[in-house]
């Protein structure tokens, strides 16, 4: 979405500067996302968005406003996506152990070192900034929750045990795959983080007994 920002400069107004408002917030992401909250400066938001000070600010507000609305649009198409890839999977429990096993499916294991915005952020501020660890608790309990109604269709589909419990088993795999997450951040082998999700899953999935 392209957007016009005005500034004045002494009695005059500037042209209108026109700018793609969702290729700034994906660049402005990608520099939280590789250095944290502490570590962007904003001479690196300026330098990865290409506007102007008085732009970014004029447009988007300083730079926790900035960080917190970032935040929450990537957990929003966190979300998106994992409702969109549950309505496409032709078996619900594949979507369940895709899921968790997330971390581990990058071969180079660059995917596992950089993490998910949201957990690093969790990690870095959550006991310091509230707005964080409340968007962490609203994220993470639309995750658990689409775990749970995948988990109940692989239960319709003969996929998991009947006495498990969908809810109890979601949280559980949400734990299992930011276990993953934590373990990635440390450059751990990609074939070891596949290894402990599987050895996790085989316990947290039962089959139903044929």
């Amino acid at each position: 979405m392209a957007r016009s920002v005005q500034n004045q400069y002494g009695g005059g107004m500037a042209r209108p500067r026109e700018f793609d408002e969702h290729r700034v917030m994906l660049a402005v992401r990608d520099a939280f996302w590789d250095k944290g909250y502490a570590g962007t400066s904003m001479d690196d938001l300026l330098r990865a968005s290409g506007l102007g000070k008085g732009s970014l600010y004029g447009a988007f507000g300083d730079k926790r406003s900035l960080f917190l609305r970032v935040l929450r649009e990537y957990d929003d198409a966190n979300l998106r996506a994992l409702r969109e890839r549950l309505a496409t999977s032709a078996r619900a429990i594949d979507f369940v152990r895709e899921f968790a096993l997330g971390p581990a499916g990058d071969p180079s294991g660059a995917v596992a070192r950089r993490g998910c915005l949201l957990a690093n952020s969790n990690a870095e501020l959550a006991t310091s900034t509230p707005e964080v660890a409340a968007e962490a608790r609203r994220s993470y309990g639309l995750i658990a929750a689409t775990l749970t109604e995948a988990l109940e269709r692989a239960q319709r589909e003969g996929d998991l045990a009947p006495d498990a419990d969908p809810a109890e088993t979601a949280r559980a795999v949400l734990v299992a795959q930011l276990g993953l997450i934590a373990l990635g951040r440390t450059g751990t082998d990609v074939a070891a983080l596949a290894a402990m999700g599987d050895s996790a899953l085989a316990r947290l999935l039962p089959a139903p007994r044929r």
